[in-house]
């Protein structure tokens, strides 16, 4: 016989987890980073939002209860199979622009939300006034500001300079992101050793070589973080420019990570012909007929379906010079979130000395 919801004990317990609902904190395997640069009104469009923007998109969060969440410490779980809170987000700056601590960083001291600025330290060095000074690094500590990798001179890591052999190359590589560690440890103590590639760009050698001393790194391809996710090649989702609008954010937000066994992009580097890449989806039950692939400034790519859970995607044309990528999103079951996506892919200048490997 089934039990009767009116029995004494069961509508006391039933009344408990109604009064208690509202605090009880659910887990999540996954995580979403959003990345910044500039917040100003008088910086480069394609890396800048308002003051205003940054405010909207902080007293998002804080509304819809999202739980910001320090980096480092949410990659170090998802790595251990430890749960995160309900709505873990983490927020990124890359660069050290003095418009963070002038306009972001009071905002972000409201609400309390840790951070990480991704930094680097030649311009800071230089003593140039659009950059952080460690002294302000230092006060931005002591409010969940955590201070991270983005080499000293921010290069395009994988060229190399003119007559410079591969081994000299990734010599002056290891040089430029050591230097920063040791900066990070002298000014402000300790280091997390992550690190954001500049113009996200990183190799196989390069990735495997930061893996062996400890580190994780970031790229410029969106998507979501969890324990199945490349920690030496993490994504995360732009937030400004064209990607400042609060609809895109809810998006963004709302994303989790593609059911993916494997991919194959073909390699690191773009040729003359059309980029394809091949996605393996893991058995489940996954709007798979629902999935759309995007190409950077070329609308949608062709879906050539292999078996039922394997499909290729192929670009229209082929890129132009610099860095192009194929977005991918799927909704999932609730359609209330989508499963997101993204690759890049380097088309080298023949005047550009990019390593081959």
């Amino acid at each position: 016989m089934q039990a009767s919801s009116s029995h004494p004990v069961k509508k006391k317990l039933l009344a408990l987890i109604t009064l208690f609902m509202p605090f009880i904190s659910f887990a999540q395997n996954y995580l979403p980073i959003l990345q910044y640069h500039h917040v100003s009104e008088a910086t480069p469009f394609s890396t800048s939002l308002t003051t205003e923007q940054f405010s909207e998109h902080m007293n998002y969060l804080a509304q819809e209860g999202f739980k910001v969440v320090d980096l480092k410490t949410a990659l170090d779980n998802i790595q251990a199979g430890s749960p995160l809170p309900d709505k873990a987000v983490a927020i990124t700056f890359d660069d050290a622009y003095r418009n963070i601590y002038q306009n972001g960083f009071p905002i972000l001291k409201a609400h309390q939300f840790p951070f990480t600025v991704f930094i680097n330290t030649q311009p800071i060095k230089q003593k140039n006034k659009h950059f952080l000074t460690w002294e302000q690094m230092k006060e931005m500590t002591h409010f969940g500001g955590t201070f991270a990798n983005h080499t000293v001179s921010h290069p395009y890591m994988l060229r190399k300079l003119e007559g410079e052999t591969d081994k000299a190359w990734l010599e002056r590589i290891k040089l430029e992101v050591s230097s920063v560690e040791d900066a990070l440890i002298t000014h402000l103590g300790s280091s997390p050793k992550m690190i954001a590639y500049p113009y996200g760009e990183s190799n196989s050698e390069l990735q495997h070589w930061l893996t062996n001393e400890g580190f994780i790194g970031f790229g410029q391809q969106s998507g979501v973080i969890d324990a199945n996710s490349n920690f030496a090649n993490l994504p995360r989702f732009p937030a400004a420019g064209h990607y400042a609008k609060l609809s895109t954010l809810k998006t963004k937000l709302a994303s989790q990570p593609m059911p993916l066994l494997s991919y194959d992009n073909g390699g690191l580097y773009a040729k003359d012909t059309p980029v394809s890449i091949t996605l393996t989806f893991k058995k489940g039950n996954y709007r798979l007929k629902d999935l759309t692939c995007y190409v950077s400034g070329q609308g949608k790519a062709e879906l050539n379906w292999i078996t039922s859970d394997q499909v290729t995607a192929t670009a229209p044309k082929a890129f132009r010079a610099g860095r192009g990528r194929i977005n991918c999103t799927m909704p999932d079951n609730s359609a209330r979130h989508y499963h997101w996506f993204s690759n890049v892919w380097i088309y080298p200048k023949e005047s550009e000395n990019y390593v081959q490997n």
